[in-house]
């Protein structure tokens, strides 16, 4: 096992997001690109002892060809199935010429085996092998892992995990089967991470269009233009470069599920994608969501749900017919991943049509809950006959007007309108940093827990949002939070610009995020920009203040803060150590929206056990 007697600051020095994460290497230059051919899909494994290998491979989905990363020879990885209560040692050894690394997502384990170079260990170097000691499992559910080095991730460097209960399982199925979302493209990782550098839209094909397409007013349009952005932003990388994946499948590859009439079918989802959100249903079938993130919850009965980057779901759902096609459409609906529930081999249903793009609206603009009556006063709508004149976009007036809580057009009378870049940097609080890093603030942020995602709020049927999950057990800590913690989510969009309180991570100067062991905060995440972003913090479960009685909070490791609202919850830091704490889209982390938090050690623990403050 490699050594980790090293000091916080000397493993922060290495760079979680610093150079050896974003200078191009020897596997995204294309040195042999030829490479071992990778399989698609997955194995399982499992046991006491358990062998993974990291290698370089040439992928092929549909007649696109690209280098890979895969584990064990495969996109995704293997499944990798534990047993609550039994311990693990889990052996990676890297065949690549680069640094890699696994994170285990959602898995509660000692923070030195959590995965994340620069913050927790060192990484794994080239041909080394290193042993991640996990105790007892402490939970069961559906999670996965995935690397944590460069851009790795992108290029087919993760898979599932299941950890079987100890007991019985609440969740009764016949089958049991796990639907892995993911991306291909033949594009290199830092290829597009430099093309968004260059220009955020570069992916958005579908703005091309929309003059022709769009049912914009003449106003709307203008507003729009002047504010530089387009109401088809919503996805950073679209399926102009994606080819969406199912258990490492496209979609014309014929991916199923076989059943039998009468059984009850669990589907175990996870978005193990770079940057993509999804959103799932089997057109003409209702089904019960059973498990969020892992941790079952009380079923809800829904047709769709939207499940963002690093979440899971599980669900269970009753065939009846032949066949029923699995839709995973991205947001944007720019493409789709694609699955079939078969009664027998080869048998297919339809497969619907893309819907149409969805547009962002006021509410992702941060106006939700503003008296927009000149439109019919929902703010989730559109902007006919709004005097944008009167917004307040641009630099806080000279007059100072100020917009706080609910606000009407003729409030925002008066207010600069100089270049409609929403950026009233006054409205922040004065530990955000301002700077060209911020091009957007919220100006009357809600709770958007009762949203079911961008694209979602007009469907026909019953969408799954954070306000109808229920734990299933009740919480062990109902304690009231000692204090409340605000993070701003903040990006320039045009610069590809991602921070947490304006302030873009640095390894060498940050100071962490820092909580007492054990203590009980309120955190709540305010976004100030018009991208849904999902914020993940590892080794805990935290929350979500839904409207779910105190005890049954559901708790989750991942959360979608969606454009211009905020989402709050309650953690109980009790798992020491440091933690990455960032938004899973990929090349957000990698441009910024990243920091590590420390939990402090408990007075009776000696500090010497604690890997990253020695030395």
């Amino acid at each position: 096992m490699s050594e980790l007697n090293v000091s916080r600051r000397g493993l922060l020095s290495a760079g979680v997001l610093g150079a050896g994460a974003l200078a191009m290497p020897a596997w995204a230059r294309g040195a042999n690109m030829s490479g071992p051919a990778i399989r698609q899909g997955f194995d399982e494994v499992s046991g006491r002892s358990i062998d993974l290998t990291i290698a370089r491979g040439h992928s092929s989905v549909q007649g696109r060809h690209g280098m890979g990363v895969a584990v064990n020879g495969s996109v995704p990885g293997p499944l990798v199935r534990l047993k609550e209560g039994e311990p693990v040692n889990l052996n990676v050894t890297n065949s690549l010429n680069e640094d890699s690394s696994i994170h285990w997502h959602g898995l509660l384990v000692p923070f030195q085996f959590d995965g994340v170079p620069g913050v927790s260990f060192p990484g794994i170097k080239p041909g080394q092998t290193f042993t991640y000691e996990m105790p007892a499992m402490r939970q069961a559910g559906t999670y996965w892992w995935h690397s944590h080095s460069g851009l790795q991730e992108q290029v087919g460097h993760y898979g599932p995990i299941i950890i079987d209960p100890a007991g019985p399982d609440p969740v009764q199925a016949d089958a049991d089967y796990v639907m892995l979302l993911s991306e291909f493209t033949p594009t290199h990782p830092h290829t597009i991470m430099s093309k968004l550098k260059k220009g955020e839209g570069y992916f958005n094909y579908q703005q091309r269009t929309l003059t022709d397409d769009y049912p914009l007013s003449g106003e709307e349009r203008r507003m729009w233009a002047e504010m530089r952005m387009m109401p088809t932003d919503i996805l950073d990388v679209t399926g102009s470069t994606y080819t969406y994946l199912a258990n490492g499948h496209g979609p014309e590859e014929d991916l199923e599920y076989l059943f039998s009439r009468g059984q009850r079918v669990r589907i175990r989802v996870i978005n193990g994608s770079a940057m993509s959100f999804f959103n799932v249903r089997i057109p003409g079938m209702k089904f019960w969501v059973v498990a969020a993130d892992g941790l079952n919850v009380r079923p809800v009965e829904v047709e769709e749900f939207q499940i963002g980057t690093a979440e899971t779901y599980d669900i269970v759902v009753e065939p009846t017919g032949e066949a029923h096609t699995i839709v995973a459409e991205s947001m944007d609906r720019s493409g789709m991943a694609v699955a079939t529930l078969a009664s027998r081999t080869g048998a297919r249903a339809p497969v619907p049509a893309l819907r149409d793009p969805p547009l962002l609206t006021m509410a992702d603009m941060g106006m939700g809950g503003m008296d927009h009556s000149s439109h019919g006063g929902d703010s989730g709508g559109s902007m006919d006959g709004m005097d944008h004149s009167a917004m307040g976009y641009g630099e806080r007036s000279a007059g100072g007007t100020d917009m706080g809580g609910e606000a009407s057009d003729g409030a925002m009378a008066g207010m600069s309108m100089d270049g409609m870049n929403m950026r009233d940097t006054s409205r922040l609080p004065a530990d955000v940093k301002v700077g060209p890093g911020i091009d957007m603030v919220a100006m009357n942020p809600q709770d958007r827990m009762g949203d079911p995602g961008i694209g979602l709020a007009d469907v026909p049927h019953k969408v799954l949002n954070y306000r109808d999950l229920v734990a299933l057990e009740p919480n062990d800590d109902l304690r009231t939070p000692s204090r409340q913690m605000e993070i701003h989510l903040t990006g320039n969009m045009e610069r590809y610009m991602w921070s947490f309180d304006g302030q873009k991570f640095s390894a060498v100067s940050d100071e962490p995020i820092r909580f007492a062991y054990n203590e009980r905060v309120r955190v709540k995440l305010v976004n100030n920009t018009m991208m849904a972003h999902p914020i993940h913090l590892h080794g805990h479960f935290f929350e979500l203040v839904n409207g779910a009685p105190a005890d049954r909070q559901p708790q989750k490791h991942t959360v979608i803060v969606q454009p211009g609202g905020f989402a709050q919850f309650d953690l109980t830091a009790d798992e020491p150590g440091d933690w990455a704490f960032h938004c899973h889209l990929l090349y957000h982390m990698h441009a910024g929206m990243f920091q590590v938090v420390t939990v402090a050690q408990q007075d009776n623990q000696p500090d010497a056990k604690r890997v990253g403050e020695s030395g």
